[in-house]
C-alpha cells in the first residue's frame, strides 16, 4: 500500500483513503475489489459498522468534492496473526472549519483495543495534516463516559473546552491540541 499515495503510514498501521468510489462500491456490497485495493480483508463487522458513516460521508463529498482526502480511512494492521487486517476506523469530520480546527474521530474493534493502535493512528492522522495541509489545531468530541477515548485525548494532550449536542449522538464533550503541544 506504501505505492498509493492516498494511503498514510505509521510503523504498525496503514490508513487507505476510501474514496467515494470504494465507499460506494463497500455499501453495493463489492468489498472484494476495495480489499484488494487496500491489502486488506475488509470484515463483515466493519461493513456494518461503518454503513451509516460512509453514506454520510457520500452526501459530504457530493456537496463538498474537496472534502474527499479528510474523510473516511481504514485502520490496518500490517501485520496481523493472519497478514494485514482491517481493524477499525478513522477520519476528519471534514476540512478544517473556519477556526482551523480539523476534527477527528474513530473506532477500533474490540478485539485490538488496549494495544496503542487508536494513538498511533490519530497521531498518524495529525501529522498528515500538519504536514500535507499545514493544519496545526486538533479537536475531538466524545460522549461523557467514553474512559478509552478520554484517556486518548489526554495522552495526546488536549485540554477540555467545552460540550456540545450531536443529534444522533447526545451530549458530546469538547477537546482541543494545537499540534506544537501535542503529548508524544
Amino acid at each position: 500500500m506504501a505505492d498509493d499515495p492516498q494511503t498514510v503510514e505509521s510503523e504498525r498501521l496503514s490508513l487507505p483513503l476510501l474514496t467515494a468510489n470504494r465507499m460506494e462500491r463497500l455499501l453495493a456490497g463489492d468489498a472484494d475489489s476495495v480489499a484488494s485495493e487496500i491489502g486488506a480483508p475488509i470484515p463483515d463487522w466493519w461493513a456494518n459498522d461503518a454503513g451509516r458513516l460512509m453514506q454520510f460521508r457520500l452526501k459530504q463529498i457530493g456537496e463538498e468534492p474537496t472534502s474527499e482526502p479528510w474523510l473516511l480511512r481504514p485502520i490496518v494492521l500490517r501485520d496481523g496473526p493472519d497478514g494485514p487486517v482491517v481493524i477499525g476506523y478513522l477520519n476528519f469530520h471534514g476540512p478544517p472549519d473556519d477556526r482551523g480546527f480539523a476534527e477527528v474521530g474513530y473506532e477500533v474493534h474490540l478485539d485490538y483495543r488496549g494495544q496503542g493502535y487508536a494513538i498511533e493512528a490519530v497521531r498518524t492522522l495529525f501529522d498528515w495534516a500538519a504536514r500535507e495541509h499545514d493544519v496545526h489545531r486538533f479537536r475531538a468530541s466524545i460522549s461523557p463516559g467514553n474512559e478509552r477515548s478520554e484517556n486518548l485525548v489526554h495522552k495526546l494532550g488536549m485540554t477540555h473546552v467545552g460540550a456540545q449536542w450531536d443529534d444522533p449522538d447526545g451530549l458530546e464533550l469538547i477537546y482541543t491540541v494545537d499540534r506544537w503541544r501535542l503529548s508524544a
